[in-house]
């Protein structure tokens, strides 16, 4: 018996949409991670890139649960004293929705080259409209 390395001839990509509409942000985050680092699929290897690619429509109306609204921070650090800049969850709810959903899933995936190009296959959009109709995204 033998253990199965998938090959990159052998990885189709599939599209998949889903709507944040109602839907709490640290579930809806990790089958989101799911789907990119390919976990849904037999011939997942963890050192390959065997994912799908996301579509992410509606987030600004993601929910979170308990006091998070309230609560929850987002930090970013420039390097210098005194550049540490917070910023609280309503904000970036009002400026940036797509961005809550991005940082979500990015630390569920790796965090190295293969990560990042794990994160690229994420589309995210506040509103319902995208522009990858194209690629017929199965709704799940």
């Amino acid at each position: 018996m033998k253990t199965y390395s998938a090959k990159p001839k052998d990885i189709e990509r599939k599209w998949y949409l889903i709507d944040a509409k109602d839907q709490v942000l640290g579930r809806m985050s990790t089958r989101i991670a799911d789907l990119l680092r390919g976990k849904n699929k037999p011939i997942y290897t963890p050192h390959m890139d065997t994912g799908d690619f996301v579509v992410v429509i509606n987030a600004e109306k993601v929910i979170v649960t308990g006091k998070k609204a309230e609560q929850k921070e987002y930090q970013r650090y420039s390097g210098y004293p005194g550049g540490l800049k917070k910023i609280p969850y309503k904000r970036m709810m009002e400026t940036h929705p797509e961005r809550i959903i991005e940082h979500a899933v990015r630390g569920m995936i790796p965090h190295n080259r293969l990560g990042r190009a794990m994160i690229k296959k994420l589309k995210v959009y506040a509103g319902t409209n995208h522009p990858h109709e194209a690629q017929q995204p199965e709704v799940l």
